[in-house]
Protein backbone atom coordinates (compact mmCIF):
# COMPACT_ATOMS: atom_id res chain seq x y z
CA UNK A 1 0.00 0.00 0.00
CA UNK A 2 1.78 3.67 -0.85
CA UNK A 3 2.41 5.65 2.24
CA UNK A 4 0.14 8.76 2.08
CA UNK A 5 1.96 10.41 5.56
CA UNK A 6 4.76 12.74 4.79
CA UNK A 7 6.86 14.76 7.56
CA UNK A 8 5.57 14.07 10.88
CA UNK A 9 6.57 15.92 13.84
CA UNK A 10 6.57 14.75 17.69
CA UNK A 11 6.85 16.85 20.76
CA UNK A 12 8.52 14.42 23.38
CA UNK A 13 7.37 14.78 26.99
CA UNK A 14 10.34 15.02 28.69
CA UNK A 15 11.69 14.97 32.30
CA UNK A 16 12.64 18.42 34.14
CA UNK A 17 16.05 18.09 33.54
CA UNK A 18 18.70 19.71 35.83
CA UNK A 19 22.08 20.62 36.25
CA UNK A 20 24.24 17.64 36.11
CA UNK A 21 21.96 15.64 34.07
CA UNK A 22 23.75 13.53 31.64
CA UNK A 23 21.78 14.56 28.62
CA UNK A 24 24.14 11.97 26.43
CA UNK A 25 21.99 8.88 28.32
CA UNK A 26 18.83 10.48 29.43
CA UNK A 27 17.64 11.47 25.74
CA UNK A 28 18.39 8.03 24.33
CA UNK A 29 16.73 6.22 27.30
CA UNK A 30 13.69 8.78 26.69
CA UNK A 31 13.94 7.71 23.15
CA UNK A 32 13.87 4.08 24.05
CA UNK A 33 10.65 4.55 25.98
CA UNK A 34 9.23 6.59 22.76
CA UNK A 35 10.26 4.34 20.52
CA UNK A 36 8.31 1.14 22.52
CA UNK A 37 5.20 3.05 23.74
CA UNK A 38 4.27 4.76 20.28
CA UNK A 39 5.79 1.58 18.18
CA UNK A 40 8.38 3.85 16.14
CA UNK A 41 10.39 2.64 13.63
CA UNK A 42 13.33 4.83 13.29
CA UNK A 43 13.62 6.00 9.33
CA UNK A 44 16.30 7.21 7.41
CA UNK A 45 17.44 10.46 8.39
CA UNK A 46 15.22 10.61 11.40
CA UNK A 47 15.92 14.05 12.87
CA UNK A 48 15.90 14.76 17.13
CA UNK A 49 16.19 18.28 17.94
CA UNK A 50 16.69 18.92 21.97
CA UNK A 51 15.77 22.87 22.54
CA UNK A 52 18.65 25.10 23.93
CA UNK A 53 17.09 25.90 27.22
CA UNK A 54 17.77 21.99 28.06
CA UNK A 55 21.66 22.18 27.22
CA UNK A 56 22.37 25.28 29.05
CA UNK A 57 20.13 23.81 32.20
CA UNK A 58 22.18 21.19 32.23
CA UNK A 59 25.07 22.76 31.90
CA UNK A 60 24.44 25.02 34.32
CA UNK A 61 25.64 27.87 32.44
CA UNK A 62 24.21 30.43 34.51
CA UNK A 63 25.81 34.26 35.42
CA UNK A 64 24.71 36.52 38.12
CA UNK A 65 23.74 40.31 37.66
CA UNK A 66 26.84 40.96 39.78
CA UNK A 67 29.20 38.69 37.61
CA UNK A 68 28.09 40.69 34.36
CA UNK A 69 29.13 43.75 36.21
CA UNK A 70 32.11 42.56 37.33
CA UNK A 71 33.44 41.96 33.86
CA UNK A 72 32.03 45.33 32.36
CA UNK A 73 33.72 46.80 35.21
CA UNK A 74 37.63 46.46 33.83
CA UNK A 75 35.91 48.54 30.82
CA UNK A 76 33.46 51.11 31.93
CA UNK A 77 34.01 51.76 35.30
CA UNK A 78 33.87 55.20 35.96
CA UNK A 79 32.49 55.94 32.39
CA UNK A 80 29.38 57.22 30.70
CA UNK A 81 28.06 54.37 28.61
CA UNK A 82 26.26 53.91 25.68
CA UNK A 83 23.98 51.27 25.58
CA UNK A 84 22.62 51.22 21.77
CA UNK A 85 20.26 49.40 19.69
CA UNK A 86 18.68 46.70 22.38
CA UNK A 87 15.93 44.44 21.87
CA UNK A 88 12.59 45.46 23.50
CA UNK A 89 12.00 42.26 25.71
CA UNK A 90 11.47 41.63 29.65
CA UNK A 91 12.92 38.27 28.82
CA UNK A 92 15.65 38.82 26.86
CA UNK A 93 17.41 42.18 27.71
CA UNK A 94 15.81 43.83 30.74
CA UNK A 95 18.25 41.73 32.86
CA UNK A 96 21.15 42.38 31.12
CA UNK A 97 20.19 45.71 31.26
CA UNK A 98 20.25 46.04 34.86
CA UNK A 99 23.32 44.25 35.27
CA UNK A 100 24.47 47.03 32.98
CA UNK A 101 23.29 49.95 35.46
CA UNK A 102 24.55 47.43 38.40
CA UNK A 103 28.17 48.19 36.94
CA UNK A 104 30.53 51.37 38.02
CA UNK A 105 29.35 53.13 34.87
CA UNK A 106 29.07 56.03 35.74
CA UNK A 107 25.80 57.39 33.52
CA UNK A 108 23.94 55.90 30.83
CA UNK A 109 22.91 56.85 27.62
CA UNK A 110 20.01 54.22 26.67
CA UNK A 111 19.76 54.73 22.16
CA UNK A 112 16.85 52.92 21.42
CA UNK A 113 15.64 52.78 17.44
CA UNK A 114 13.20 53.57 16.21
CA UNK A 115 10.00 53.21 14.51
CA UNK A 116 11.06 49.66 15.88
CA UNK A 117 13.99 47.09 17.39
CA UNK A 118 15.97 44.81 15.16
CA UNK A 119 13.42 41.83 15.64
CA UNK A 120 10.54 43.94 14.97
CA UNK A 121 8.74 44.97 18.45
CA UNK A 122 7.78 48.75 17.35
CA UNK A 123 8.01 51.63 20.19
CA UNK A 124 5.84 53.28 17.72
CA UNK A 125 3.96 52.05 14.56
CA UNK A 126 4.86 53.16 10.55
CA UNK A 127 1.95 55.10 10.32
CA UNK A 128 2.92 57.19 13.78
CA UNK A 129 6.18 58.28 12.61
CA UNK A 130 5.14 58.90 9.12
CA UNK A 131 2.21 61.46 10.53
CA UNK A 132 4.95 62.76 13.08
CA UNK A 133 6.90 63.58 9.34
CA UNK A 134 10.19 61.58 10.92
CA UNK A 135 12.55 60.31 8.92
CA UNK A 136 14.13 57.38 10.74
CA UNK A 137 17.33 57.40 8.81
CA UNK A 138 18.53 61.20 9.85
CA UNK A 139 16.01 62.22 12.80
CA UNK A 140 17.30 61.96 16.45
CA UNK A 141 14.65 62.44 19.32
CA UNK A 142 15.50 62.93 23.08
CA UNK A 143 12.86 61.48 25.47
CA UNK A 144 10.75 65.00 25.65
CA UNK A 145 10.77 65.32 22.25
CA UNK A 146 9.12 61.80 21.86
CA UNK A 147 6.63 61.55 24.41
CA UNK A 148 5.68 65.63 22.65
CA UNK A 149 4.76 63.45 19.79
CA UNK A 150 3.68 60.05 20.67
CA UNK A 151 2.85 60.30 24.74
CA UNK A 152 2.71 56.73 26.45
CA UNK A 153 3.13 53.64 23.87
CA UNK A 154 2.39 50.04 25.44
CA UNK A 155 3.66 47.06 23.59
CA UNK A 156 0.74 45.19 21.38
CA UNK A 157 1.29 41.97 22.98
CA UNK A 158 2.74 42.95 26.46
CA UNK A 159 1.32 45.91 27.56
CA UNK A 160 4.52 47.52 28.41
CA UNK A 161 5.93 51.13 27.92
CA UNK A 162 9.41 49.98 26.98
CA UNK A 163 10.66 53.44 27.63
CA UNK A 164 9.55 53.61 30.81
CA UNK A 165 10.42 50.37 31.68
CA UNK A 166 13.62 50.50 30.59
CA UNK A 167 14.64 53.71 32.70
CA UNK A 168 13.10 52.38 35.46
CA UNK A 169 15.44 49.53 35.48
CA UNK A 170 18.51 51.89 35.32
CA UNK A 171 17.71 53.94 38.01
CA UNK A 172 16.58 51.07 40.38
CA UNK A 173 20.28 50.55 40.61
CA UNK A 174 20.82 54.00 41.27
CA UNK A 175 22.35 55.97 37.53
CA UNK A 176 20.87 58.33 36.03
CA UNK A 177 19.24 57.23 32.65
CA UNK A 178 19.21 59.49 29.59
CA UNK A 179 16.99 58.18 27.07
CA UNK A 180 17.68 59.12 22.99
CA UNK A 181 16.23 57.88 20.18
CA UNK A 182 17.93 57.25 16.99
CA UNK A 183 18.98 54.64 14.00
CA UNK A 184 22.78 56.28 13.40
CA UNK A 185 24.94 54.24 15.43
CA UNK A 186 27.11 57.21 15.58
CA UNK A 187 24.81 59.55 17.45
CA UNK A 188 26.02 57.77 20.78
CA UNK A 189 29.26 59.45 19.83
CA UNK A 190 28.11 62.79 20.41
CA UNK A 191 27.41 61.64 24.26
CA UNK A 192 30.42 59.41 25.04
CA UNK A 193 33.04 57.07 23.55
CA UNK A 194 32.21 54.14 25.62
CA UNK A 195 29.63 52.13 24.22
CA UNK A 196 27.71 48.33 24.41
CA UNK A 197 26.27 47.40 21.35
CA UNK A 198 23.06 44.95 22.06
CA UNK A 199 22.15 44.30 18.15
CA UNK A 200 22.31 41.01 17.34
CA UNK A 201 23.05 39.96 13.44
CA UNK A 202 24.41 43.40 12.95
CA UNK A 203 26.89 43.48 15.63
CA UNK A 204 30.04 43.46 13.74
CA UNK A 205 29.12 45.98 11.30
CA UNK A 206 27.90 48.12 14.12
CA UNK A 207 30.86 47.63 16.50
CA UNK A 208 33.53 48.48 13.37
CA UNK A 209 32.21 51.28 12.23
CA UNK A 210 31.59 52.69 15.69
CA UNK A 211 35.84 51.76 16.22
CA UNK A 212 36.27 53.59 12.83
CA UNK A 213 35.03 56.80 13.87
CA UNK A 214 37.19 56.74 16.73
CA UNK A 215 35.20 54.93 19.99
CA UNK A 216 37.54 54.25 22.55
CA UNK A 217 35.96 51.02 23.70
CA UNK A 218 32.83 49.36 22.03
CA UNK A 219 31.83 45.77 23.76
CA UNK A 220 29.06 43.80 22.23
CA UNK A 221 26.65 41.22 23.58
CA UNK A 222 29.36 38.21 22.79
CA UNK A 223 32.07 40.06 24.11
CA UNK A 224 30.48 40.13 27.69
CA UNK A 225 30.72 37.01 29.77
CA UNK A 226 32.65 34.65 27.04
CA UNK A 227 34.84 33.40 29.99
CA UNK A 228 33.84 32.51 33.44
CA UNK A 229 33.85 35.13 36.28
CA UNK A 230 34.21 33.93 39.43
CA UNK A 231 33.63 30.25 38.59
CA UNK A 232 30.19 31.77 36.87
CA UNK A 233 28.95 29.83 33.55
CA UNK A 234 29.91 31.50 30.36
CA UNK A 235 29.90 31.00 26.60
CA UNK A 236 33.41 31.84 24.79
CA UNK A 237 31.32 32.21 20.99
CA UNK A 238 27.97 34.19 21.96
CA UNK A 239 28.91 35.55 25.72
CA UNK A 240 25.49 36.93 26.88
CA UNK A 241 23.84 36.68 23.06
CA UNK A 242 20.61 34.32 23.16
CA UNK A 243 20.43 34.73 27.07
CA UNK A 244 17.35 34.50 28.91
CA UNK A 245 16.06 35.67 32.46
CA UNK A 246 16.28 32.71 34.58
CA UNK A 247 15.62 34.62 38.27
CA UNK A 248 15.43 38.37 39.28
CA UNK A 249 19.26 38.64 40.02
CA UNK A 250 20.28 35.51 37.55
CA UNK A 251 20.79 34.57 33.52
CA UNK A 252 20.72 31.54 31.54
CA UNK A 253 23.24 31.95 28.84
CA UNK A 254 23.26 30.36 25.43
CA UNK A 255 24.81 26.36 25.91
CA UNK A 256 27.96 25.57 24.97
CA UNK A 257 30.17 22.53 23.41
CA UNK A 258 26.64 21.64 21.10
CA UNK A 259 28.17 20.27 18.36
CA UNK A 260 30.27 17.79 20.91
CA UNK A 261 26.70 16.67 22.31
CA UNK A 262 25.10 16.28 19.31
CA UNK A 263 27.89 13.85 18.32
CA UNK A 264 27.69 11.78 21.29
CA UNK A 265 23.90 11.32 21.40
CA UNK A 266 24.51 10.14 17.58
CA UNK A 267 26.88 7.69 18.71
CA UNK A 268 25.03 6.38 21.89
CA UNK A 269 21.69 6.12 19.52
CA UNK A 270 23.28 3.97 17.19
CA UNK A 271 24.80 1.60 20.03
CA UNK A 272 21.71 0.64 21.28
CA UNK A 273 19.38 0.79 17.93
CA UNK A 274 22.10 0.28 15.26
CA UNK A 275 20.75 3.35 13.17
CA UNK A 276 22.23 6.86 12.85
CA UNK A 277 19.82 9.63 13.45
CA UNK A 278 20.57 13.06 13.04
CA UNK A 279 20.95 15.52 16.05
CA UNK A 280 20.78 19.22 16.69
CA UNK A 281 20.30 21.69 19.61
CA UNK A 282 18.12 24.54 18.12
CA UNK A 283 16.77 27.91 20.04
CA UNK A 284 14.90 30.51 18.29
CA UNK A 285 12.84 29.58 15.10
CA UNK A 286 13.65 31.89 11.85
CA UNK A 287 10.34 33.34 11.30
CA UNK A 288 8.09 36.76 11.28
CA UNK A 289 4.75 36.88 13.18
CA UNK A 290 2.24 38.42 10.38
CA UNK A 291 0.22 40.74 12.97
CA UNK A 292 2.81 41.99 15.46
CA UNK A 293 5.48 41.90 12.99
CA UNK A 294 8.04 40.48 15.18
CA UNK A 295 10.87 38.52 13.76
CA UNK A 296 11.56 35.37 15.97
CA UNK A 297 15.15 34.91 15.75
CA UNK A 298 16.46 36.83 18.78
CA UNK A 299 19.28 34.22 19.52
CA UNK A 300 22.17 34.39 17.38
CA UNK A 301 21.91 31.29 14.71
CA UNK A 302 18.73 29.00 15.09
CA UNK A 303 20.83 25.65 15.65
CA UNK A 304 24.35 26.42 17.96
CA UNK A 305 25.33 22.44 16.81
CA UNK A 306 24.25 19.73 14.66
CA UNK A 307 25.67 16.70 13.27
CA UNK A 308 26.91 16.41 9.70
CA UNK A 309 23.67 15.08 7.63
CA UNK A 310 21.64 18.06 8.50
CA UNK A 311 24.74 21.12 6.97
CA UNK A 312 23.27 22.07 3.73
CA UNK A 313 19.82 23.32 1.99
CA UNK A 314 17.57 21.39 0.46
CA UNK A 315 17.60 20.35 -3.46
CA UNK A 316 14.08 20.65 -4.50
CA UNK A 317 12.00 20.21 -7.43
CA UNK A 318 8.85 22.58 -7.36
CA UNK A 319 5.94 20.07 -8.00
CA UNK A 320 3.38 22.50 -9.03
CA UNK A 321 5.85 24.35 -11.51
CA UNK A 322 6.52 20.36 -13.33
CA UNK A 323 2.69 19.71 -13.32
CA UNK A 324 1.77 23.28 -14.73
CA UNK A 325 4.91 23.39 -17.36
CA UNK A 326 6.73 20.26 -18.21
CA UNK A 327 3.72 17.89 -18.02
CA UNK A 328 1.04 20.12 -18.20
CA UNK A 329 -0.40 17.85 -20.97
CA UNK A 330 -0.51 14.84 -18.52
CA UNK A 331 -3.04 14.13 -15.76
CA UNK A 332 -3.75 10.91 -12.72
CA UNK A 333 -0.85 8.06 -13.03
CA UNK A 334 0.76 9.23 -16.16
CA UNK A 335 1.03 12.87 -14.53
CA UNK A 336 1.98 11.31 -10.98
CA UNK A 337 4.58 8.77 -12.62
CA UNK A 338 6.74 11.76 -14.72
CA UNK A 339 7.03 13.44 -11.90
CA UNK A 340 8.65 10.62 -9.79
CA UNK A 341 10.71 10.23 -12.67
CA UNK A 342 11.61 13.64 -12.79
CA UNK A 343 12.66 13.77 -8.87
CA UNK A 344 14.66 10.55 -9.26
CA UNK A 345 16.39 12.12 -12.30
CA UNK A 346 17.55 15.67 -10.52
CA UNK A 347 20.61 16.51 -10.56
CA UNK A 348 22.98 16.75 -7.11
CA UNK A 349 22.47 20.72 -7.49
CA UNK A 350 19.57 22.31 -8.45
CA UNK A 351 21.09 25.83 -8.31
CA UNK A 352 19.47 28.49 -10.53
CA UNK A 353 17.02 25.97 -12.45
CA UNK A 354 13.46 27.30 -13.04
CA UNK A 355 11.83 24.02 -11.40
CA UNK A 356 13.13 24.94 -8.18
CA UNK A 357 11.55 28.57 -7.97
CA UNK A 358 9.40 28.44 -5.19
CA UNK A 359 11.62 26.48 -3.13
CA UNK A 360 12.77 27.74 0.13
CA UNK A 361 16.38 28.21 -0.50
CA UNK A 362 17.39 28.48 3.97
CA UNK A 363 19.60 26.25 5.39
CA UNK A 364 18.53 22.79 6.60
CA UNK A 365 19.10 23.46 10.43
CA UNK A 366 17.18 26.96 10.16
CA UNK A 367 13.71 25.11 8.40
CA UNK A 368 13.97 22.59 10.99
CA UNK A 369 14.82 24.56 13.80
CA UNK A 370 11.55 26.80 12.95
CA UNK A 371 9.70 23.78 12.91
CA UNK A 372 10.72 22.09 15.88
CA UNK A 373 10.16 25.93 17.78
CA UNK A 374 6.85 25.76 16.80
CA UNK A 375 5.93 22.20 17.94
CA UNK A 376 7.70 22.50 21.26
CA UNK A 377 6.29 25.65 21.61
CA UNK A 378 7.91 28.20 24.35
CA UNK A 379 5.22 27.88 27.78
CA UNK A 380 4.12 25.11 29.34
CA UNK A 381 3.90 22.26 26.80
CA UNK A 382 6.59 19.92 28.41
CA UNK A 383 7.97 18.76 25.08
CA UNK A 384 11.21 20.58 24.97
CA UNK A 385 12.71 17.84 22.39
CA UNK A 386 11.05 17.17 18.86
CA UNK A 387 11.78 13.74 16.92
CA UNK A 388 11.47 14.30 13.18
CA UNK A 389 10.65 11.49 10.76
CA UNK A 390 9.89 11.48 6.98
CA UNK A 391 11.43 15.24 6.49
CA UNK A 392 14.37 14.11 3.84
CA UNK A 393 11.93 12.35 1.93
CA UNK A 394 10.31 13.19 -1.45
CA UNK A 395 7.29 12.00 -3.45
CA UNK A 396 9.07 8.75 -4.82
CA UNK A 397 9.14 7.23 -1.17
Amino acid sequence: MERLIGTVARGLRAPIFKQGDNLVQLIPDLLDQVYQQEDIKIGQKDVLAITESVVARTQGNYVTIDQVAEDLNRDFAGQTLGVIFPILSRNRFAIILRAIARSQAKKIILQLSFPADEVGNHLISLEQMDAAGLDPWTDVMDEAQYRKLFGQQNHEFTGIDYVAYYKEIVEAEGKECEVIFANSPFTILQHTDYVINCDIHTRQRTKNLLLKRGAKCVRSLDDIMNQSIDGSGYNPQYGLLGSNKATEESIKLFPRDCQELVEAIQVEVARRTGKTIEVMVYGDGAFKDPVGKIWELADPVVSPGYTSGLEGTPNELKLKYLADNDFKDLSGQALKQAIQQAIQDKEADLVGQMATQGTTPRQLTDLLGSLCDLVSGSGDKGTPIIYIQGYFDNYTN
